[in-house]
């Protein structure tokens, strides 16, 4: 775990320092993956990672930092961790964004001493760059995550099992 946070430190600079990468991150997302800029508009809120680095060897982790958005303001900060344990060797870092769809998402998300990624997140994943895979059945959903932005040489960006807790930056 301790490998996975290594040059992860977001709030090295403060609010001001997590609030630009989170502005960078989705100004990327946006640019890349279709369809991510209107689903933003349709959420009750948005959490932006936007860098998450995932290290492991047998036994793995994943550790970053990033906000809540809530109608394009900062409400809070959040860390999001992840261990893992199987076949695996490499790295990786990737960002991703939760888009919570109902109010009752986000009310539970916030509420949570510390929310856990579950098989309840929809993903959705660009179409050779068309639009994002959003049927009628995703945008039902009440949590859409979206991977982007992925480099290293570890197979697999996921965030199922990850945690988020808020944090003070």
């Amino acid at each position: 775990m301790t490998t996975a946070a290594c040059g992860n430190g977001v709030a090295s600079r403060g609010p001001a320092a997590a609030d630009a990468r989170v502005d960078a991150a989705l100004n990327y997302m946006y640019r890349t993956v279709p369809g991510t800029e209107e689903l933003s508009r349709k959420a009750a809120g948005v959490l932006v990672m936007p860098l998450i680095t995932k290290a492991g060897f047998g036994v793995g982790g994943s550790y970053g930092r990033g906000a809540l958005r809530i109608n394009d303001v900062t409400v809070d900060y959040y860390s999001a961790t992840q261990a893992t344990l199987g076949l695996q060797i490499g790295a990786q870092q990737y960002a991703h964004a939760l888009f919570f769809m109902t109010p009752e998402a986000l009310r539970e998300f916030r509420r949570s001493p510390g929310w856990a990624v579950g098989a309840d997140v929809e993903y959705v994943v660009s179409n050779r760059g068309n639009n994002l895979g959003v049927e009628t059945t995703t945008v039902l959903d009440p949590v859409i995550a979206v991977v982007f932005g992925q480099s290293g040489l570890l197979a697999g960006a996921t965030i199922e099992g990850t945690k988020y807790n808020r944090i003070i930056p």
